[in-house]
This record gives structure tokens, C-alpha cells and sequence, in this order.
């Protein structure tokens, strides 16, 4: 993943849109690729018709999808959306927007509660259960990942490293990542990304939810 690993850091912040411009950034290839989109206000992605699903993760400004069914769908900050497969789907924006698009390959797994088509908030999946760690998973492929967490206050993950490259998305709240023996506040509308193996842990500064994107090898 062409991202820094070991900081917080904020995908809006290092994406902000160039005026009277376009900008993506690819951070994954492959078949479960992963970009970072920029547009300033009044710019337009035309509408295109894409084999494979793609989730859109709205991290700043406003954003419209628009397509071939007639209804535009609009977007802000924490919010997502599914683009199904087969449909010429747009994006424009009147004030700028930042987001990632994450492809979700046909034979990837997608939870039911996500409905193609329909605005939703990752952070909003899930719910705090006292003294617990709520999980759901919300794609499940070969390539790719994505999970959701809920941490109620006191709770956290003991150390481990995963197999592959992972993306966090604070969503709600504060939480503390200990990452290869130091540890990194984060709170919600930042990012972190960890490399392959690298060693990690994470608790709840109070409650906090998060998004994981594991990435793993093709």
C-alpha cells in the first residue's frame, strides 16, 4: 500500500482538492484496488460503468453520486456508499469533497445491512455494548477486508500483527494505537496504517469506533 505506515494521519488533510481540479491517488493496484479522491467544488467524474462494486468513504466536504436510474444521492463527511456492478454511476460535488474508493470484486463477500445504492455511515452498523468489543465484518474477499469495531470504554485489542496491510478509519470517539512498541492517539476523522506484520494494538480512550481495510497479497 503506497501509504506511511507508523502515524496518524488524515486522508482529508494530505488530499485536499486543487481548485478547478480533479485528483486521485492510487494507494492499492490489483484487483481490490484502493484510491483517494479529490474534487474541488464544482468538478465532475463523469459517469462510467465499472464489472466490480466500488465503496465510496466520504472523509471531508460534500459529495453527489448521480447515474442512469435519475436520483442523486448526496454525501458528507462519515458517510458511504455502495456502487453496484453494471451501473454508470457519477460523482460531481458543488463545494469539494475527499473520499476513498475501495473496488469490491463481484465474488467478494458484502454484509446484507449494506444495501447498494443507499448513503450509510460505517459507524452506524454497529452499536456499544457495555464492557464489550462489537465486530462485523462488512466485506469478506481473497484480496480485501473490511471491518468494523466498537469498543466500549476500558476495552481494547491485546498486540498481534495481521498478514497484511490494514487502513484504520477512526469513526467515533478516541482511541490509542500501539504500534511497534510506541503508542499514537487517534481520534475520530483520522487515519492509521499499518504495514504487513507490523505489531499493533488498540484501546478505547472512552468509547471509539473504527473501520479496519485489511489488504492482503493477490
Amino acid at each position: 500500500m503506497e501509504e506511511k505506515a507508523g502515524i496518524v494521519f488524515s486522508i482529508a488533510k494530505d488530499n485536499a482538492p486543487v481548485p478547478g481540479c480533479t485528483v486521485s491517488k492510487n494507494v492499492r493496484a490489483g484487483a481490490n484496488s484502493i484510491t483517494y479522491f479529490s474534487l474541488a467544488k464544482g468538478t465532475d467524474i463523469s459517469a462510467e460503468m465499472h464489472p466490480d462494486r466500488k465503496l465510496l468513504i466520504v472523509a471531508d466536504g460534500t459529495l453527489e453520486t448521480y447515474g442512469t436510474d435519475g436520483k442523486t444521492r448526496r454525501l458528507r463527511a462519515g458517510d458511504s456508499i455502495l456502487i453496484p456492478a453494471g451501473r454508470a454511476v457519477g460523482e460531481k460535488s458543488a463545494e469539494g469533497a475527499v473520499y476513498t474508493e475501495v473496488v469490491i470484486n463481484k465474488e467478494d463477500f458484502m454484509n446484507e445491512l449494506v444495501k447498494a445504492g443507499e448513503v450509510f455511515r460505517l459507524a452506524d452498523l454497529i452499536p456499544y455494548q457495555e464492557g464489550k468489543i462489537v465486530n462485523m465484518d462488512v466485506v469478506q474477499g481473497v484480496g480485501v477486508k473490511l471491518a468494523v469495531l466498537a469498543f466500549d470504554a476500558g476495552t481494547g485489542l491485546s498486540e498481534h500483527a495481521a498478514p497484511g496491510e490494514a487502513l484504520v478509519f477512526a469513526l467515533d470517539g478516541n482511541g490509542v494505537i500501539g504500534y511497534e512498541g510506541r503508542e499514537y492517539p487517534i481520534h475520530a476523522g483520522e487515519n492509521f496504517h499499518f504495514a504487513k506484520g507490523g505489531r499493533h494494538y488498540v484501546k478505547a480512550d472512552g468509547r471509539f469506533k473504527m473501520a479496519l481495510l485489511l489488504t492482503l497479497d493477490d
